[in-house]
């Protein structure tokens, strides 16, 4: 686990003091200056992963300095997190629109500075990652069926633009994968993508989320709160399961798409964003709107330019080279020796229906590098079964022949399925499907199921 080196900048020697305790218990590595001159040439001499960063200083103030650390060049930029005993929202404001991550007031807690420190430094690697992803992030989009060429070809011509997009797909199809492919193949991309999970925050406090409050707007609001579509300003914002979120909330989300303006809770006076907006659904919106669920002016203003993640089941040539990928980035992660599948695992993946589709395969695949030893995978080896899906809607759909071929696919996966069921006995087979061990060796062969098979 490598060392994140944080910087104090505060003149007050106690604050330094304090709060580089708190952080090297948790396991940082803190320095410590007290000035905005000091912090300049800190950042100079090595790399820092975050700054929390006093705004009355000598010399040079926060904002000042928060504005030099900006000219850093962006990977070896840290997070800033400011820090105030005089806060005020519009300080808080410019700080945040100068580039810094959040806003703390004293006095301060351990567990909001702990909180929040970590919250930037996560955002800062996820940046990182988007910033080293650009110009080939849509190639991260794998797979070589039509549905996924054409993705790529979609992605290519529109994601410079700064339409709003609207991406459909089933749960666990990659919609986020895709949203920040958008960003970082956009000109926003050296900016925030910030992404809200509509269906994960309770009800009360969505609005808040979104737009943020005003200290005391509430019972709980402590403290001033920046909302989301103000930490997007100028990059982009991501609304996931956008199709779960309550009328209310969709008729103020209209009003910021329609304005380019948000009120946080509690204020009185709303304040300019430019953030595009990227939204994901698993629903049918336009069956949520006949139903009275989802608003259709809301759904006019976000479906722009629509984007459609095909289920792994309408995908299945791709299923090879997502499996390789997967079992070569989780044997990478945990020091395992390089897998590879034999012409029946893939298969046997391919039969499968998916139901949690790309996000169930890349389980299975960590699942596999953990517990199998053996480089070579076959079907043994790999915990799932075709019968997920009933045998004879599978060949109804995977043929188009005679009643017989149907029969016969339908049979031979049954025997498949009981020789595995007795590991390839095919006396305790026989005995399962009720037949002469002579009888089902002639099925077999006539089903062109090999002895080792």
């Amino acid at each position: 686990m490598r060392t994140v080196r944080v910087l104090v900048v505060d003149d007050e020697p106690g604050i330094r003091d304090s709060l580089s305790g708190v952080l090297e218990d948790e396991g940082f590595s803190p320095d410590a200056v007290a000035s905005g001159e000091e912090c300049l040439t800190a950042l100079q001499r090595q790399p820092y992963e975050l700054v929390l960063l006093d705004i009355w200083l000598p010399g040079m103030d926060g904002l000042g300095t928060l504005e030099r650390i900006q000219e850093i060049p962006p990977d070896d930029r840290p997070a800033v997190v400011v820090i105030s005993g005089h806060g005020n929202i519009e300080t808080a404001v410019k700080a945040t629109k100068l580039g810094a991550f959040d806003f703390l007031e004293k006095p301060l807690t351990i567990q909001k500075v702990i909180v929040v420190a970590k919250n930037a430094i996560h955002q800062r690697r996820m940046e990182l990652e988007i910033r080293s992803l650009r110009g080939d992030q849509a190639t991260r989009i794998l797979g070589d069926s039509v549905p996924m060429k054409a993705l790529r070809q979609q992605l290519s011509l529109m994601a410079a633009t700064n339409g709003r997009v609207l991406i459909y797909g089933e749960s666990g199809t990659g919609k986020e994968l895709v949203a920040q492919a958008i960003h970082a193949l956009s000109n926003r991309s050296r900016d925030a993508f910030v992404e809200v999970n509509c269906a994960a925050i309770p009800e009360e406090l969505i609005e808040s989320e979104l737009f943020g409050h005003r200290k005391g707007s509430f019972t709980g609001a402590s403290e001033d709160k920046i909302g989301k579509f103000q930490r997007a300003d100028g990059g982009t914002i991501f609304l996931d399961e956008v199709g779960d979120m309550s009328l209310k909330t969709q008729a103020k989300v209209l009003r910021v798409l329609e304005d380019q303006r948000v009120q946080p809770v509690g204020a009185h006076e709303s304040i300019k964003v430019d953030a595009r907006v990227i939204a994901a659904t698993n629903k049918n919106l336009e069956e949520e709107i006949e139903k009275g669920n989802f608003r259709e002016d809301l759904f006019y203003r976000l479906n722009v330019i629509p984007f459609y993640v095909p289920p792994l089941r309408e995908r299945v040539e791709d299923i090879p080279v997502l499996a390789d990928h997967f079992v070569s980035e989780f044997a990478r992660a945990y020091g395992k020796k390089p897998k590879e599948f034999t012409p029946e695992a893939y298969q046997l993946l391919r039969e499968y229906h998916w139901p949690g589709n790309v996000r169930e395969l890349k389980n299975l695949m960590e699942r596999i590098v953990i517990m199998n030893p053996q480089v070579r995978i076959d079907a043994r080896h790999i915990p799932i079964s075709p019968a997920r899906r009933p045998a004879a809607e599978r060949a109804a759909a995977e043929h188009s022949g005679s009643l017989q071929e149907v029969r016969e696919t339908v049979e031979r996966e049954y025997i498949l399925r009981k020789l595995d069921d007795t590991k390839g006995n095919i006396t305790r087979a026989a005995e399962l499907l009720g037949l002469e061990r002579s009888h089902l060796y002639r099925k077999m062969k006539s089903l062109g199921i090999g002895p080792k098979e």
